[in-house]
């Protein structure tokens, strides 16, 4: 009849994952069966039902099981590239610049309620399918690259025959990435992310204390975390 809503097509149970969409909840039931279960494991039908939905339900937030991963796996990276190009304009050294986005990335990998980090290595992963994400990784893995050189650069001069890192080793995205591996074999601390962010700067040479940084750092994530809050 004209005028007449039609009503949606009702949960099966009432929402049982966080999450402020339906799309975020699907995303919470899959990183967690992802990764306690494994992938090839994990249906669709096993996703909807752990969110409360039935299954045709699903599609209309992701066409595919693959789909579904990729978003996981770009939020991994998509995130923490953004708060770089929040940062990008703040007057920060280089070596606070750097500190900021290790605190950040390896708080995320380390800190998420899912260890999606492990995903990394799924063999579906290293699939053409995938290569937006690798595009999204590489992207982030140059900006990486990019302030160890800043780094490097603001060093005090070196005497004769002195080690000099080559940040085209990128050894600091790659100190970033050991924590999923950290993460699953019950490993580490919970400052981890703070201690990869001192390693990242005794890594590249920096002299000193490399932990002076982390208050200036953690002031600007605030500050750039509380702008996207208002923005939102």
């Amino acid at each position: 009849m004209s005028g007449t809503s039609v009503p949606g097509r009702p949960r099966l149970a009432t929402r049982r994952r966080p999450g402020l969409t339906p799309r975020e909840e699907v995303l919470d039931a899959a990183g967690e069966l992802f990764t306690t279960r494994g992938y090839a494991a994990t249906s669709t039908r096993r996703i909807a039902e752990a969110v409360g939905m039935r299954q045709p339900s699903l599609y209309h937030h992701f066409r595919t099981k693959d789909d579904i991963l990729e978003a996981l796996l770009s939020g991994t990276v998509t995130a923490p590239l953004a708060i770089a190009d929040a940062l990008d304009p703040l007057p920060l050294t280089a070596p606070v610049r750097l500190y900021a986005l290790c605190l950040a990335d390896a708080g995320q990998l380390w800190t998420s309620p899912w260890n999606l980090g492990i995903l990394y290595l799924l063999p579906e992963v290293r699939t053409e399918r995938f290569a937006r994400f690798h595009r999204q990784r590489d992207a982030l893995r140059l900006r990486y690259r990019a302030l160890s050189q800043a780094v490097l650069d603001a060093l005090p001069p070196q005497g004769p025959g002195h080690y000099r890192p080559d940040p085209a080793d990128d050894t600091v995205f790659r100190l970033t990435e050991t924590l999923p591996n950290l993460r699953a074999d019950g490993q580490g601390f919970p400052d981890q992310p703070r201690r990869i962010a001192d390693l990242a700067l005794h890594t590249l040479g920096w002299p000193g204390d490399p932990g002076v940084h982390h208050d200036e750092a953690q002031r600007a994530l605030d500050g750039v975390r509380l702008a996207a809050e208002q923005a939102s």
